[in-house]
This record gives structure tokens, C-alpha cells and sequence, in this order.
């Protein structure tokens, strides 16, 4: 998976299951994206081009490690191109750089669906108040974890995106994973 992820939270009891939060994220890929139905391919993407930087104050809603979510209403989110992609990814033209401030909302949730089968679900929406806020962006992904014997395991990862500035069509990925497990 062509990925670079890093999260952050964290937060300050407030009261009950809620806390005072702040919460970082930074997105983008190792390697170069091309659009293979151009002859010759097409460069669509490289290394921090783009690259998605949100981060903001809210409040987070905790009820155990298997479940959360997160509301942050003052959401900046920055993105970042290289000038050979300036006008993309909802960059103007010349420009490498997108400011956006807006209301963003996560929720984790993981349970044990049978013994040996582990669900998570992770949902982040995104809405810009800047620019066209009844547009939202919403990635969702919906992960199983399965451990076949002692020395098998499996993992099943469907990830679905929907952002304009990314692209006009929904996104759909999905990864399936077989591991072999050996204990020293």
C-alpha cells in the first residue's frame, strides 16, 4: 500500500466519557501515481505531492479503546503540491499550497465479530466553510483481521474516499493480506 499516515490525539479529561482535544494528521505516499490509460502514462503524483496536513481543537467522546469519536470544528487543513502539480488537488494555478478551515469528525470503532475475527471501522468527514461546505469529503474503511491457525493470519482492507479536489469519481481501494506468523 503506496501510504504515509501519521496520527495524533490528544486530549485533556474534561467530563464524563469527554475530553478536551487536539489532533493531527499527515497523508501522502512514498512513491510516483500515473494515469496508465495516457500513452505515454501520465505523472499524476509523487512524494509529498500531494501531501494532506489537518489538524485542529475539539472534543473527543471516549468510551473505551475499541470506541471514540472526535469532533473538531476548527479544522485547518493544508494541502501541499509540487509545482509540477500546481492547479491540482484543489491548488489554484502557480500555487502549491491550499488553506482550507472547516469542520472535521472521526469515529474508530473495533469489535470481535467471532473468535479470531477482529472489525474495525474508521470514518473521517471533512467539510470546508471556505469553500462550498455542503461538499464533504468522507473516507471510510472498514478492516478485518483473521487469525487462520497458529502460523496463518489474513487481513481484508476495504478504503473508500470521496474528495472533489482529489478527484470528480469515488475512490475505492481494497488490500487483502496473508501473513505467516513464526515466534522466536
Amino acid at each position: 500500500d503506496d501510504m504515509i499516515q501519521f496520527n495524533s490525539l490528544v486530549g485533556k479529561k474534561a467530563k464524563g466519557y469527554w475530553s478536551y482535544s487536539f489532533f493531527l494528521n499527515i497523508k501522502t505516499q512514498f512513491t510516483d501515481g500515473f494515469d496508465y490509460s495516457k500513452t505515454p502514462k501520465l505523472k499524476t503524483s509523487g512524494f509529498f505531492a500531494p501531501a494532506y496536513f489537518s489538524f485542529g481543537p475539539g472534543m473527543l467522546w471516549k468510551k473505551s479503546n475499541n470506541f471514540n469519536f472526535n469532533l473538531a470544528p476548527l479544522t485547518s487543513k493544508i494541502t501541499v503540491v509540487s509545482d509540477e502539480f500546481s492547479g491540482q488537488y484543489g491548488t489554484d494555478l502557480g500555487s502549491t499550497t491550499r488553506y482550507e478551515l472547516g469542520f472535521n469528525a472521526s469515529l474508530f470503532h473495533k469489535t470481535a465479530l467471532m473468535e479470531n475475527v477482529v472489525m474495525q471501522n474508521i470514518v473521517n468527514v471533512y467539510s470546508n466553510y471556505l469553500d462550498k461546505p455542503g461538499n464533504i469529503d468522507i473516507q471510510y474503511q472498514l478492516m478485518f483481521d483473521m487469525q487462520i491457525n497458529k502460523y496463518l493470519s489474513t487481513n481484508l482492507n476495504f478504503h473508500t474516499i470521496v474528495d472533489d479536489n482529489a478527484s470528480s469519481k469515488v475512490q475505492f481501494k481494497e488490500v487483502f493480506g496473508l501473513g505467516v506468523n513464526y515466534k522466536f
